[in-house]
């Protein structure tokens, strides 16, 4: 996942309107966002070569999102997937956040850079393992891509101000997040990141939507929840172009596990 904007406790209709893309390589084998058979509370895509996943929502409410940081000279030798932690967080469904938590200040060095979003919609938390300040969301509209939450790089800047429009209005339409992040043009030069990669993979790395023919934008994620728990998941599979290729519903209302 290399976009993620999401308004949290900021609207008098929803706690979390979130939109996300999912950039990755053409030929990585993924199957498309469902409720897994072997752990049949989450709701997610899944990454057919590691298990993990890049977002995903559990049937009681645990949400959990991920970007990856990008520092190509600090990388991590022989590292465990970093979509296993969100597996891991959704599918034990007693673990708590602070118990999570824990499990990521203990553990975060052993992975390349993250940014990882978790919690429930009425208690979000962020953390990274690249020495941002990790800890609660506080409610407002943010971003992540893949540096530190809400660093101001251009598409995200242009992606946040486009869901604080969407979310002037009372009734959230996902047909408006998905326009929103579809945006395929890219950035000036002179106002992209310097991240080590050099400039021309920085300019292809540059839009919202990326549709390079070998690496690019390969599925929006749309979820929205409104104020009584009712969840609207829809993520749409694309190839090359911001022409899907496939759609996912699922609408659910939240069950809280009983303890």
């Amino acid at each position: 996942m290399c976009l993620i904007v999401f308004g949290y406790d900021c609207h008098p209709g929803y706690q979390l309107v979130l939109g996300a893309n999912r950039d990755e390589y053409r030929n990585r084998p993924t199957d498309q966002a469902r409720f897994w058979p072997d752990a049949p509370h989450i709701l997610a895509g899944r990454d057919l070569r590691a298990g993990g996943t890049w977002l995903g929502v559990s049937s009681e409410g645990k949400i959990a999102a991920i970007t990856n940081y990008r520092d190509p000279h600090l990388q991590v030798n022989d590292p465990p997937s970093r979509g296993a932690l969100i597996a891991n967080f959704l599918a034990n469904r007693t673990l708590s956040t602070k118990e999570f938590q824990s499990i990521l200040s203990h553990d975060g060095h052993l992975y390349d850079g993250f940014n990882l979003l978790y919690g429930t919609s009425d208690e979000l938390h962020y953390f990274t393992n690249r020495g941002g300040s990790s800890g609660p969301v506080t409610p407002g509209i943010h971003g992540l891509s893949n540096h530190l939450l809400d660093t101001r790089w251009p598409k995200l800047t242009v992606a946040r101000s486009r869901l604080e429009t969407i979310l002037r209005q009372n009734c959230v339409d996902p047909e408006q997040l998905f326009a929103a992040l579809s945006d395929s043009a890219p950035f000036a030069d002179g106002v992209l990141p310097d991240t080590g990669i050099g400039p021309e993979r920085e300019r292809l790395l540059s839009p919202i939507f990326i549709a390079n023919e070998d690496y690019g934008t390969r599925s929006t994620t749309i979820l929205i929840i409104d104020r009584s728990g009712n969840v609207n998941f829809i993520e749409r599979s694309f190839d090359r172009s911001p022409v899907p290729s496939a759609t996912q519903r699922y609408s659910f209302r939240i069950q809280p596990l009983t303890r």
